[in-house]
């Protein structure tokens, strides 16, 4: 018998240089707005560039791409959005994501600059939400109004099981988890609350959901003070992974100081499990973090039990299922 091997073929390698192609695909479909035009039916590709006010030429190599991505459809030359297309990326659709491409954009060139950060010590990156321009801030809310809105609905069952009468949004930026609870949970009133030059950002959205009457804003670093305000329930959206382990802490202890006896306390985001090698997508994000942030990292579960309990919160409980956007979700109650 003999004992050479046949050669190792690099697949995996292949693989992850093949696929970049179909995110980088799906990022130009949502930036240029491809899939609303076929909202009504297929579509030629010359159709569709007439739609788009773009030239055919150019547009039909990123249509075959959204085929190869499962995004798109083509059939005797027409292309036509796939289901999850359809009901995801058309423009006005009641769970349109398609909005969320300005912060992709911006997490996957953050991410693309992983080894330097690596090798500088230092986050290249660095995001300080209390010294962005008002340019850099509007495109990064922009983006995280689009993904926090869904979360903030999908609370809707437990904010009501629980009889929430007041949901404070916690470093709440835009004020999308406030806002699509507030849609979902009728008479259910919010505040939003973070630092003066980023709630400022919450108005203009809050206006456009038509929710001025329920939902206010309000300054504050929950970092350094309790928020000035009373409620029954807080949301924590994408938050703890922004801070250093000391900050997480002093947030928690402060949320917890400022809430009812009995509240409940819903932290949407990235959350490892105690192994840190899943869930995958979080497990990616942190190349993100570590780019942006000196400090802020996606935290594991047991990490957050122990803050949560060190704050005063108890029957803490971290969903099996997944939030939309792949977030995760650890609930727990106010002693």
């Amino acid at each position: 018998m003999s004992d050479i091997q046949a050669p190792r073929s690099p697949s995996t390698i292949e693989r992850h240089i093949t696929s970049v192609y179909q995110s980088l695909g799906m990022l130009a479909g949502m930036q240029l707005d491809v899939f609303t035009p076929l909202k009504d039916g297929p579509l030629s590709c010359a159709g569709i560039a007439t739609a788009l006010g773009v030239g055919a030429d150019k547009l039909g190599p990123l249509l075959y791409v959204l085929v190869n991505a499962e995004l798109l459809t083509v059939n005797d030359g027409l292309f036509a959005n796939t289901p999850e297309a359809d009901e995801f990326l058309v423009r006005g659709r009641p769970r349109y994501m398609g909005g969320r491409h300005e912060l992709l954009s911006q997490q996957w060139h953050w991410a693309m600059q992983t080894a330097g950060s690596i090798r500088d010590g230092k986050a290249r990156m660095k995001l300080d939400f209390a010294r962005e321009t008002p340019e850099r801030l509007t495109a990064i809310y922009r983006g995280m109004y689009a993904g926090a809105v869904p979360g903030g609905a999908a609370l809707a069952p437990m904010l009501k099981a629980a009889g929430t009468t007041h949901l404070a949004d916690i470093g709440g930026g835009p004020g999308g988890a406030a806002i699509g609870a507030c849609k979902s949970v009728p008479g259910l009133r919010a505040t939003i609350v973070d630092l003066p030059n980023v709630v400022s950002y919450a108005s203009t959205f809050i206006a456009e959901a038509g929710l001025q009457d329920r939902v206010s804003i309000l300054a504050g670093d929950v970092v350094a003070a309790p928020p000035a305000v009373r409620y029954d329930a807080a949301v924590v959206r994408a938050v703890i992974q922004v801070l250093c382990p000391d900050d997480a802490r002093a947030l928690l202890r402060h949320v917890g100081e400022a809430m009812d006896p009995g509240g409940h306390i819903f932290i949407l985001g990235s959350i490892l499990d105690d192994s840190r090698t899943s869930p995958a997508l979080t497990v990616g994000f942190n190349l993100t973090f570590l780019n942006v942030y000196d400090g802020g990292l996606a935290f594991t579960e047991a990490e957050h039990r122990e803050w949560l309990t060190e704050a005063g919160f108890r029957d803490i409980v971290l969903s099996p299922t997944p939030m939309p956007g792949g977030q995760s979700l650890i609930t727990a109650r106010k002693a």
